[in-house]
Parts: C-alpha cells; sequence; structure tokens
C-alpha cells in the first residue's frame, strides 16, 4: 500500500527543496517590488496612510474594548484586509460604529496599497506604449 505524504518531514527531500527554493524567489521579487513600489512617491503615501490607519484602529481597540496591542492590532489588520477571521469582535456600541467606518476607509486604503504593490510585481509602466 503507498503512503501519501501527511507532513513536510515525509515528503522527498529533493521536494522540499523545490517548494523552499520556490518560496524564497518569491519573497525576492516580493522584495523587488516593494523597492520599485517605495521609489514612487503615491505608494509612499498611501502606505503611510494605511499605517496611521492601523496604529488609529489599535489605538481604539486598546482604549475602547480594553484588548491588548497585539490583539488590537490583528483586528485592525485583519478588519482593514477583509479577512475578518470573527475570532475578536466589538463588543461596546461605540466600537461597532467606529468599526463600520473603519471597514469602509480601510478597504478603500488597502486595494490602493496592493494595487500599487501589484503594478511593481508586473513591471507595469502606464507611459509605455504596447507596439512599435
Amino acid at each position: 500500500m503507498r503512503k501519501f505524504p501527511s507532513r513536510l518531514t515525509d515528503r522527498r527531500p529533493e521536494e522540499t527543496v523545490n517548494r523552499m527554493l520556490s518560496f524564497a524567489l518569491t519573497v525576492v521579487r516580493l522584495l523587488k517590488a516593494l523597492v520599485r513600489s517605495w521609489r514612487d512617491e503615491t505608494f509612499r503615501a498611501t502606505f503611510a496612510v494605511a499605517m496611521i490607519m492601523l496604529l488609529s484602529g489599535s489605538v481604539f481597540y486598546r482604549q475602547v474594548e480594553g484588548w491588548s496591542w497585539i490583539d488590537s492590532l490583528y483586528f485592525s489588520v485583519t478588519t482593514m484586509s477583509t479577512v475578518g477571521f470573527g475570532d475578536l469582535s466589538p463588543t461596546t456600541s461605540a466600537a461597532k460604529l467606529f468599526t463600520v467606518f473603519y471597514i469602509f476607509a480601510g478597504v478603500g486604503i488597502f486595494v490602493a496599497l496592493f494595487a500599487q504593490l501589484a503594478r511593481a510585481l508586473i513591471r507595469y509602466d502606464p507611459g509605455k506604449k504596447d507596439g512599435p
């Protein structure tokens, strides 16, 4: 009977090396895109606004909900990125109302930030024309 790999350690060594290499190349591409994006003033501004939003959300949830800094940041990130695991949720009316507006503002900011990063990943150049 053939045994199927259930863990990383059960896999063949070359398969593990291939996965690690693929992951490393992906990380390198992402870092290059970040460096390319950082040269763009719009990306830096959007990044700053996203960080301010995450900080303000974290401070708010820390003060109003009494969560730890880690839980507050975690909830802010999962809310702004629309992941929302549901393991934390606001309990006060003020926090629920804040979260509604936080989602509307945060989703737009995250979409703008990741669109700029994606453009750098695919090396999009809006000034370049297709064809001769």
